[in-house]
């Protein structure tokens, strides 16, 4: 009988970690990967050498510089500026306070990366040109925002009920900041609507849609699904009309339409219009995303409600909502990301936002042709908000667990 001879022992291979075993693996594995690997890095270092030496040997500034307070703020008067810096004051303090009593059960609230951004933040703000004349302020308030969310961190964890108050903080900052922008009351000089413009515009009519939309929107989604003929076949109507018609057309007749519908002589102000003309644009597509989050929770979460003695408000509000909404964070925040891109097309009615601000500047015959550098400074900032909306729902989704 043939014995076996066993094959001779050998050695596990090594566990090869670090930089070099990591780009030897995913960016070098073959003959195709690395000429694809050096073909994009040359594309990726010409493209940025270029878009360097653009931004500080070719470029001129001098367009963003000169009208920066133009393009932030539209036609409002200057001896009425610090309104502006109260209500970021305001906000910025609420937004450190809500980061440390959110993060409460985090052991290190200031992470490596956390800390790096804050430097990132206070270097830009004493570095970048645009922002020295501010300088102290804005160094400042970054001080601030980290100081308070340390406050609220310690508050948290002594008062975890101050979670539940966050909301209608913001809700009064809100107002605030309504009655900051316009004054009145006897307090305030007014400030007429006609010189509201600019950033503040921008993230004034974003916000706004965005809560009106988001109830108006639930609304609609429940009504698709309803029992009731009736309700299902309007919220069908509603929303297949709405997603048929471009959003300028909307705009356009919620400033030409809205007034035939009122009583003579009410005509609303051309900035309610618009965000009456945004929400009915918004909700009816943010209905969509919503009833896919409905959709998604298993028809056994709301047999086991109604076996408990759940009726079926409660039923919807305690159980099936919160995991609807909770699936549908990424298609709802895209739709929030859309409707803040979505305020650019205000400047052909009158309402000069951030970019009809711009376009503004640029007809300066002193600026003409100094397109690139106006737009470039804009698409940074509708970047920045736009990225910090989507860092926003991934920190949600994380901290809700969406994945289970």
């Amino acid at each position: 009988m043939t014995s076996i001879t066993p094959p001779a022992a050998t050695r596990p291979p090594l566990a090869q970690t670090g930089p070099l075993a990591w780009a030897r693996k995913h960016l070098f594995s073959d003959w195709f990967n690395s000429i694809l690997t050096v073909v994009v890095a040359a594309v990726l270092l010409w493209s940025g050498w270029g878009l360097v030496t653009w931004i500080f040997s070719k470029a001129q500034w001098p367009v963003v510089e000169n009208n920066l307070g133009f393009m932030m703020t539209g036609l409002y008067p200057q001896d009425q500026y610090w309104r502006m810096w109260v209500i970021m004051g305001l906000v910025l303090t609420l937004s450190g306070l809500s980061w440390g009593i959110l993060g409460r059960n985090q052991q290190h609230l200031f992470g490596r990366s956390v800390l790096i951004g804050i430097g990132a933040i206070a270097a830009a703000v004493i570095l970048f040109p645009l922002t020295r004349p501010h300088s102290p302020i804005l160094f400042g308030m970054v001080v601030l925002t980290v100081a308070i969310a340390w406050v609220g961190q310690q508050a948290g964890k002594r008062l975890p009920a101050l979670s539940n108050w966050l909301t209608a903080g913001w809700f009064l900052v809100y107002l605030a900041s309504i009655w900051l922008i316009g004054g009145g009351l006897g307090i305030l000089e007014p400030v007429r609507t006609e010189n509201w413009g600019g950033l503040v515009l921008t993230l004034l009519m974003a916000v706004t849609g965005i809560a009106l939309c988001f109830p108006f929107g639930i609304a609609l989604a429940l009504g698709r699904r309803s029992d009731l003929p009736i309700v299902r076949s309007l919220s069908i109507a509603y929303i297949e009309l709405v997603r048929g018609v471009p959003l300028i057309t909307i705009l356009v007749m919620g400033q030409v339409m809205i007034p035939l519908f009122l009583p003579e002589g009410i005509r609303p102000d051309r900035i309610l219009r618009a965000i009456i003309a945004l929400t009915i644009f918004s909700s009816a597509y943010l209905a969509e995303n919503i009833r896919a989050g409905l959709q998604s929770v298993p028809r056994g979460q709301s047999e086991a409600s109604v076996s408990l003695g759940l009726n079926k408000p409660l039923t919807l509000i305690l159980i099936v909502l919160p995991q609807a909404l909770k699936t549908a964070i990424p298609a709802i925040v895209g739709q929030f990301i859309s409707l803040f891109q979505d305020t650019t097309l205000l400047a052909p009615l009158g309402l000069l936002e951030l970019l009809g601000m711009a376009n503004t500047a640029l007809s300066n015959p002193s600026y003409l042709g100094r397109y690139a550098e106006a737009y470039a400074f804009i698409g940074v900032l509708y970047w920045f908000f736009c990225y910090a909306m989507a860092l926003g729902s991934r920190k949600i989704e994380k901290q809700l667990n969406t994945t289970h």
